[in-house]
């Protein structure tokens, strides 16, 4: 069975502690920067190539290098402490934002440039997460993981909405410049606000890279914890791959061009009011209990949508398919249960990379399945796709072989 808690926390007692008021507000502001150098940029390149592919490339290259620094680099969340690290994270998004912003760079350098940042992106992100586990326990913990995700789906509707407002008042170069101003403040609040938390991991005679490789694979091999690692990414990489399809299926219904936006909203909404329900008002036992009917409420409703319904019913569907992705607030007690307590950092990276990694393959598999078949026939296969992959709940008995007090030892 998977491990729970009994006691329902509140909000009130999530944002009682300091620390992690100071990493939510962070980790919003740097979001919501992302996403609006994301369109930013990608508009800019558009701008100089006039190529589709080029704009897209650079919209969505910040997802697949996250696979390598996550793999060869992820034990630095354990090694380096958190303050300095988080803080060296958004300062570094910061600066690329202003080379991007203010150097001539050809195309293929700014790609480059992203997809080196995006890199260490999980290094950073695993810190931030392991802190979270430090300073909220028991549901607590889990309600702090919710609103993690909640400002996430609300970081990324304002930075999409307010990407097309700010380049088109002050045009992608100037609008790159904000998201740096926005990073840079992101790494000053972190900067000011959180202790210097101890280093957590080994920092012996292991190098990084080495302790990287060795710490996956012991997290890997473990079947508890990769049933809860596949779990969290497939779901998640199958409802991206729809999501992906949204622009091009509204226009294949003939939808005005207004539609677009509304459909590409409703499953952030819907994301955003799932989290908010299941993690306020449902108790903990009673989450762990809903992971597989929730992925099927993911599921279900994008294969619906292969029925062609009109754009209300459809908005509907996707917003349904958002409130679906809430089935990990059942799974976060019994990941950070799973991982050795040293290692958390890098447990938590190397999730963030399977989830980034596979949010990047998803479209491109959906994609292609939507040019050698039907459009509407693409996301309903990834509707029965995510439900499919609710087995992997089904009959959990057994039991985390790695406990969040083992030490992992190195090797000499």
């Amino acid at each position: 069975m998977l491990c729970v808690t009994t006691a329902t926390s509140t909000y009130t007692e999530v944002f009682a502690s300091g620390q992690f008021r100071v990493l939510f507000t962070s980790r919003t502001i740097a979001i919501a920067a992302t996403t609006l150098r994301m369109v930013a940029l990608s508009l800019l390149v558009f701008s100089m190539t006039g190529s589709p592919l080029l704009s897209a490339i650079a919209f969505g290259i910040g997802f697949l290098p996250q696979a390598a620094g996550g793999m060869l680099f992820g034990s630095l969340a354990d090694r380096i402490k958190p303050r300095p690290l988080i803080t060296m994270g958004y300062a570094i998004e910061g600066a690329a934002a202003v080379v991007l912003a203010i150097a001539p760079l050809p195309v293929w350098a700014s790609l480059a440039l992203v997809g080196a940042v995006a890199a260490a992106t999980p290094i950073f992100n695993g810190a931030s997460s392991r802190l979270v586990a430090d300073v909220l326990h028991g549901d607590a913990y889990v309600l702090g993981r919710s609103t993690f995700n909640m400002a996430a789906g609300g970081a990324q509707l304002l930075g999409l909405a307010a990407g097309g407002i700010a380049v088109a008042a002050l045009g992608p170069q100037r609008a790159l410049l904000v998201t740096a101003v926005c990073h840079f403040a992101a790494a000053g609040i972190a900067r000011a606000g959180l202790s210097d938390h101890d280093v957590a991991g080994d920092t012996g005679e292991r190098s990084a890279m080495r302790q990287s490789w060795h710490t996956n694979a012991l997290l890997l091999r473990d079947t508890w914890v990769r049933r809860l690692l596949l779990i969290q990414w497939l779901p998640n990489a199958f409802a991206v791959g729809a999501e992906a399809l949204i622009v091009a299926y509204a226009a294949m219904r003939g939808f005005p061009v207004s539609a677009t936006g509304f459909l590409l909203a409703c499953s952030p909404a819907g994301m955003l009011i799932g989290y908010f329900v299941i993690g306020r008002f449902v108790k903990p036992d009673m989450r762990t209990t809903l992971v597989g009917p929730l992925i099927c409420v993911l599921g279900l409703p994008l294969a619906v949508v292969a029925l062609d319904p009109p754009l209300a019913i459809a908005g509907l569907l996707f917003a349904i398919s958002g409130a679906g992705m809430a089935y990990p607030l059942g799974l976060q007690t019994a990941f950070l249960e799973a991982v050795p307590e040293v290692n958390r950092g890098q447990a938590f990276g190397l999730l963030s990379t399977g989830l980034m990694t596979l949010q990047g393959i998803g479209p491109v598999v959906f994609g292609g399945l939507a040019q050698v078949t039907h459009l509407r026939w693409a996301i309903a296969v990834s509707g029965v796709a995510t439900v499919t992959s609710a087995l992997l709940v089904a009959g959990q008995s057994g039991k985390p072989t790695l406990h969040a007090t083992h030490a992992d030892t190195p090797r000499t």
